[in-house]
């Protein structure tokens, strides 16, 4: 229940890293060696990196072993962790828990998105836009939301 923040980010707030092998990280949020993406001080501290594998090379990242971890493809394909079969364009991977993610690219490279955070360990009661811990602080915030006083100043 704290104050919503929305952060303006332009692509030339996002560093880029280089890895020897030619992979390139943008650094939305979280760390990259001694690299730091502009979204910080969030509570569950995610990680949001957009990856690029040239074909042929193979990526490790390390991520926190308590931290829910997965990957969406969205151009070319990889093998991810110890897959046997490749995931392509329009993937989605939930990972196991485990302290690091390795991606070998396919044979056109591969592009993904990389999230992970601390799990909330919250109950959810969601309808529409709102996501509320119970069923009553939902229909709270919809009817606060229909008598127009749902925005509360500071």
């Amino acid at each position: 229940l704290m104050a919503p923040r929305y952060r303006d980010i332009s692509a030339a707030d996002i560093p880029v890293v280089t890895l020897a092998k030619g992979s390139e990280i943008k650094i939305i949020c979280g760390r990259v060696g001694d690299v730091v993406g502009p979204v910080t001080d969030v509570v569950i501290e995610p990680q949001y990196l957009d990856v690029s594998i040239p074909a042929g090379a193979t990526f490790t990242h390390p991520t926190p072993a308590e931290h829910t971890v997965f990957a969406y493809v969205h151009n070319g394909s990889g093998r991810f962790d110890d897959s046997d079969q490749e995931a392509g364009n329009r993937s989605l991977l939930l990972f196991e828990p485990g302290d690091q993610v390795v991606v070998s690219a396919g044979e056109d490279g591969v592009r993904f998105l990389l999230v992970s955070g601390k799990p909330l360990q919250e109950p959810i009661a969601w309808g529409g836009p709102i996501v509320m811990n119970t069923q009553e602080e939902l229909e709270q915030a919809f009817d606060e939301l229909r008598n127009g006083n749902f925005i509360k100043g500071n």
